[in-house]
């Protein structure tokens, strides 16, 4: 599973990203994870490239920003540059844009103006690749859309979470998993990771689909300089190689602190 970020002020550091972090929580939550994320600037080239990318992997990805209709929005055009197809306004997708419209004219006590230009500018929101899906919207009801495995969401959190969230509970609950992940590590004082790779190598090799991770630190706040070392994967195959792990570890010497489930 992948992730897109699209925009100029995540790469100029005007604002943080904060789609990852709830992409990975909503992953876990059903025993997924995510396998990699891309990050790219308001170039019309560079996400035409990326996306190409994303829809040759295969992967289950979701792209978030620049879906709206202002000069500085490139995502929808070129999503379907990237397919090699052609945009169209997507009528559902007018229906709830107009709808919307009608509903802020009520609230500012106004006259809905169908025909008026900034309204008709606004449709521009529905104009999707050809043959696109709706996600739908439940913040303002604008709708995102998604196309094969790939899924486009805005780049506003409050509307971006809930609509990742539905993509995943409404097409791929097939894929969700409980319990279907795990992971497991020491604190190990005192070593350095060139010494403790041929045991890393060694687990890999003896426990196919495990993973071996070492995370070292020199100043954490708890534990000073150290490294958490573990496995991860499924948990029937985490718990034999997390024992060859600590048994190892011992038969060098190593010193050792918590022990960490995750």
């Amino acid at each position: 599973m992948g992730l897109v970020i699209v925009g100029d002020e995540i790469l100029s550091g005007k604002r943080a990203d904060k789609h990852m972090p709830k992409l990975i929580e909503l992953l876990a939550a059903r025993g997924q994870q995510l396998a990699w994320a891309e990050y790219v600037g308001d170039s019309p080239e560079r996400i035409t490239a990326t996306l190409q990318r994303a829809f040759a992997s295969g992967d289950l990805v979701f792209s978030c920003g620049g879906i709206g209709a202002t000069p500085d929005d490139h995502t929808r055009q070129c999503a379907a540059k990237a397919l090699g197809v052609e945009l169209e306004l997507h009528p559902q997708a007018e229906a709830l844009i107009r709808e919307r419209m009608q509903d802020i004219a009520r609230e500012q006590g106004t006259a809905y103006e169908a025909d008026r230009p900034d309204n008709i500018h606004r449709l521009n929101m529905g104009v999707f690749p050809k043959g696109a899906r709706l996600i739908p919207n439940p913040y303002n009801k604008i709708p995102g859309f998604s196309v094969g495995h790939v899924h486009f969401v805005p780049g506003f959190p409050v509307m971006a979470w809930p609509m990742m969230a539905w993509v995943l509970d409404t097409h791929y609950q097939h894929l969700f998993r409980e319990k279907a992940y795990a992971e497991k590590s020491v604190i190990v004082f005192g070593a350095m990771e060139a010494a403790l790779t041929p045991l890393m190598e060694e687990i890999e090799r003896d426990h196919p689909g495990v993973k071996v991770f070492s995370l070292p630190s020199v100043d954490h706040p708890e534990y000073g300089r150290h490294i958490d070392l573990g496995v991860k994967g499924e948990p029937g195959r985490v718990e034999p190689a997390y024992a060859q792990l600590l048994a190892g570890l011992r038969s060098f010497g190593a010193r050792l602190g918590p022990e960490l489930v995750r």
